[in-house]
């Protein structure tokens, strides 16, 4: 018997994610995946004034997210403070900040390395590696983050890369795998997050979910983390494989895994795409510092992919 779980919304989802729809997924899949990008130059997108982007800049981002869910921006003016970057992100429908534990008084979050105070906890505030997640995949339900830019101030002096991987592309190697392992991974209870307790302090409850999840806009949302002690997964013999094959997947060199180091003055702006960093060294003086702001809504969705 297939495992598919019995949802009593499944008729309103779009059809290609519909696991009892295999025709329509197979349309979606080869629309997806005919002339997907492989290079970073068709991920690219100069903008002039970020302060009043022109039609054809909001149309060359548009397209790119609509392909990819990933779109990396370099400003050819002057460098971008958190004021003309909230205007940038204005432009794409973005207005919604999620405020993290460790943001900053505007809501945004500005990522260097810190070693003393709430922050000195959190690797995102090191020069460690950052292993492969979605952000805020500890989030209640009502708060799920969809978009995430991040904007580079200053790169650090070496390492500091990225890699990126469109949620879709990752859907579709496991579903092609086995759409046993999609309906798991679809469990309301298929990972939880364990509290996070800071000084013998819970400033967060247990947050249960599923990995993959269809939105009311009808687009595809993926949680996710490879850090182990961050997820409890449930005991289930199809997400234990489905794990394995995502922990192998993230680990290749597929064409579909993007990789870059920003520069001063270029970002990235993604429907919270799978992502991850390598470790890297600061420079005394010049110390790397990245603009992160996590929305609520995502980008550029009125030309998506249906």
């Amino acid at each position: 018997m297939p495992y598919i779980i019995e949802n009593p919304l499944s008729a309103q989802l779009p059809a290609h994610f519909n696991l009892s729809q295999p025709e329509a997924y197979q349309q979606w899949r080869q629309r997806k995946l005919a002339d997907y990008p492989h290079t970073l130059q068709t991920l690219s997108v100069s903008l002039q004034n970020p302060w009043a982007l022109s039609t054809k800049e909001l149309a060359t981002l548009d397209t790119v997210l609509a392909r990819t869910n990933l779109a990396i921006y370099k400003c050819e003016g002057a460098k971008l403070n958190k004021e003309a970057l909230q205007r940038l992100t204005s432009q794409l429908g973005l207005s919604q900040l999620d405020a993290n534990l460790c943001a900053d008084e505007d809501q945004m979050t500005s990522l260097q390395v810190r070693q003393t105070g709430r922050h000195g906890g959190y690797i995102p505030y090191s020069n460690k590696r950052l292993s492969w997640h979605t952000d805020g995949y500890y989030n209640p339900p009502e708060q799920q983050v969809r978009a995430i830019v991040l904007h580079c101030v200053r790169p650090a002096y070496e390492g500091g890369e990225n890699q990126f991987l469109d949620p879709e592309i990752l859907y579709i190697q496991l579903r092609d795998q086995n759409p046993d392992w999609i309906a798991a991974l679809q469990h309301p209870d298929a990972m939880l997050i364990p509290p996070n307790i800071e000084n013998g302090k819970e400033i967060r409850g247990e947050t249960r979910g599923s990995v993959f999840s269809v939105l009311p806009s009808g687009h595809l949302h993926m949680r996710y983390s490879a850090r182990a002690r961050n997820i409890e997964w449930r005991q289930d013999a199809h997400i234990k494989a489905a794990t394995e094959f995502i922990t192998e997947f993230l680990r290749s060199d597929s064409v579909y895994i993007f990789r870059y180091r920003l520069a001063a003055n270029e970002g990235v702006i993604s429907n919270n795409v799978l992502h991850n960093r390598t470790a890297f060294i600061d420079k005394t003086g010049a110390e790397r510092l990245l603009y992160r702001a996590r929305f609520y809504q995502r980008a550029c969705i009125e030309k998506e992919n249906t």
